[in-house]
Formats: structure tokens, C-alpha cells, sequence
């Protein structure tokens, strides 16, 4: 990489080393001396020729030097027409390279985006987002006590974790009246998909860090020494994931939802009973039954407790270790190696 960064940087300097050299002998023919009075009067206007005082080789009293160049204009090295493309590829390939690790971020994030949408589940590397100068300097040595530092940017958290959880499920909706001595009731069975996020607590106050609850704990393993980064190791005790509080933290998606099968009663009038009733089928009063159902489901449902909560904790792990804690201590000189996260 380091030859061809070496290559690209020759043809771009190399335009300019032939345009400089050219300027410098212009320069040294036009200090030789003006042309004399009497040879620019024999001149005509629009001539190019070169006129001698002597001839060559026998130089006289008044010889000035060679005469310049008059009348026409000397015609312009034409321009390489793959300079300006060379130019371009070379800073490209320059920012690619300084910013390497923010473009595999985001890369791969809108990867998974994209095929989360079109409803494959593939596992792909987590590559963290981290700026250029956020990464480790080499020769970098400290000997700063990391722990407080650290700690304060982990106080400094301010928003919750969030993990999310998708599930579908089935529910009847009926309805019954009767017309006259005759009951009536018309039902439906529905296709619903839910979402719902279960919450992660980061930063539950500062009671919560002090040294004698033991929820944090940094250990250096070593020092930076010469040019190689340190290595530590943190533990953190977080408060385990919520599950939804309420019926409004879980949505129904429309989209998806819709009616599987519908039953209605047989007596007399027959199937007009099932007309006159299937009208009391408003969608608010579908979207609120089906709401309260994936709300219960999100708190009692085991199938859909468990990957909540496991969602939620591996992005409070994310946020607390890629955001928060392996930036600062890489400014210090070091690399986190291992970290715990546990839960009470």
C-alpha cells in the first residue's frame, strides 16, 4: 500500500517538476539582454525570425547574445488528460485509508438495515464507529490513574438502552346481538405483529458508583511502553433490562395485521345476522384489543420476555463499551481487553 501511495504521488509531481524546468530556462534566455534598436527597426510586425549582429562563432564589439524569439507565441505543453483523474483516485484512496474504520461501520450497518428490512436474518461483524484520532497513538505512555476518568464518562450518560423485540399472535374479536327471541354474534380471528422495547438504565446515579456498592471496578494489567498500548480490564453492575411499563410502549404494525378466518351464528335470520353486526368492527377498537394483548405477551410471555431482555443487554453493552469507555482509555494509551457487564 505504502509503494503505491509512493507511485500515485510521482505522477502527480511529475507535471510540475517538466513545467518548472521549463520556466527557469525561459528565465535564462530572457536575461541574455534586450535585442538592439537598430535590428528591431528592420523588423516587420508579425515576423518570427532570429537576426545575428555577427556570425556565429566570431563574436564583435557589440555582441548582445542570442537573439529571443518575436513575433508568434511558443504553443503550450498540452495537458496530460488523465492528471485531474489520477488526482482524484489519489485523494480518494488517501481519505479511504485515514477513514477506514468509520466507512466498515457504517457499511456494515447499513447492510444489516437493508437485509433486516428484506426479512433475512444474517449475523454480521460488529465493526464499532470510531473516528481517526480516537484511535491509539503510538510512543503514547501515561501513568494517569484511569479509573475516575473513565467513570466520569460513564456518569455522563444520559440516555437509555434499548432493546427491541418483534413477535406475532393471533386474536378473536366478537361481537353479539340479538334480533329479537334469535341471539346474533359475529367473531373474527386476526393476524397481529407487535413491537416492543424493554429499557436499560446506564447511568442510575451516582449513589450507584460509589466504591462501597462495588459496581465498577478497573483494572490495568500493564502500562504503555514504548510505542505498545496498555491493557486493562473493567467489571460494571447495571440494574437488570425493564420490560414495557405500559400499553403504550408497544405498537401494532398495521401493515402485516390482517383478518385469517370470520364465524358468525346460523339461527334465524341466517347469514344477515353476520351483515348487521360486521359493521361493529372499527380498526380502534381492533388496534386497542390487539395492543393490550402484545402488552400482556411482552410481560408474561416467556417467548417474548427472553429475547427482549437479551436484546436489551447486548446493546446496553455496545453503548457502555464501543461509545463510552474504548475511546477514552485508547486516548490514554491503552486497549480494553476484557470487559464484564453484569446485571443484579
Amino acid at each position: 500500500m505504502f509503494r503505491l501511495l509512493v507511485v500515485l504521488l510521482n505522477l502527480l509531481t511529475t507535471d510540475r517538476r517538466r513545467a518548472v524546468a521549463g520556466y527557469q530556462a525561459g528565465n535564462a534566455r530572457g536575461r541574455a539582454g534586450p535585442p538592439s534598436s537598430a535590428a528591431d527597426s528592420t523588423e516587420q510586425p508579425g515576423t518570427a525570425h532570429m537576426t545575428l549582429d555577427t556570425p556565429p562563432g566570431q563574436p564583435g564589439p557589440g555582441w548582445p547574445g542570442p537573439r529571443r524569439q518575436t513575433g508568434g507565441r511558443p504553443g503550450k505543453r498540452p495537458r496530460h488528460p488523465l492528471t485531474p483523474w489520477l488526482k482524484w483516485t489519489a485523494a480518494a484512496l488517501i481519505a479511504g485509508l485515514i477513514f477506514r474504520r468509520v466507512i466498515a461501520s457504517v457499511a456494515i450497518m447499513a447492510l444489516s438495515a437493508v437485509l433486516h428490512f428484506a426479512g433475512f436474518q444474517v449475523h454480521l461483524p460488529h465493526i464499532s464507529f470510531a473516528w481517526p484520532w480516537q484511535t491509539i497513538s503510538a510512543g503514547t505512555t501515561t501513568n494517569v490513574d484511569l479509573g475516575p476518568w473513565v467513570l466520569q464518562k460513564i456518569e455522563g450518560i444520559s440516555r437509555p438502552a434499548l432493546g427491541q423485540a418483534n413477535f406475532t399472535f393471533t386474536f378473536t374479536h366478537k361481537v353479539t346481538k340479538s334480533i329479537g327471541p334469535w341471539p346474533c354474534w359475529y367473531a373474527s380471528t386476526f393476524y397481529a405483529v407487535a413491537h416492543t422495547s424493554a429499557t436499560v438504565d446506564l447511568n442510575p446515579g451516582p449513589d450507584w458508583w460509589q466504591p462501597s456498592a462495588g459496581h465498577y471496578q478497573l483494572q490495568v494489567l500493564s502500562r504503555p511502553v514504548s510505542g505498545t498500548p496498555g491493557k486493562l480490564a473493567i467489571t460494571m453492575v447495571l440494574p437488570r433490562p425493564q420490560l414495557p411499563a405500559s400499553v403504550h410502549d408497544v405498537t401494532i404494525d398495521n401493515v402485516p395485521s390482517r383478518p385469517i378466518d370470520s364465524q358468525h351464528s346460523w339461527t334465524y335470520p341466517g347469514f344477515g345476522c353476520g351483515v348487521v353486526i360486521k359493521p361493529q368492527f372499527p380498526e380502534s377498537v381492533l388496534y386497542t384489543q390487539a395492543q393490550q394483548i402484545a402488552f400482556y405477551k411482552s410481560r408474561h410471555a416467556p417467548m417474548v420476555t427472553g429475547p427482549l431482555v437479551r436484546a436489551a443487554e447486548s446493546e446496553a453493552v455496545h453503548t457502555i463499551r464501543d461509545n463510552f469507555i474504548q475511546p477514552t482509555v485508547n486516548a490514554f494509551g491503552y486497549t480494553l481487553t476484557h470487559f464484564t457487564l453484569r446485571w443484579v
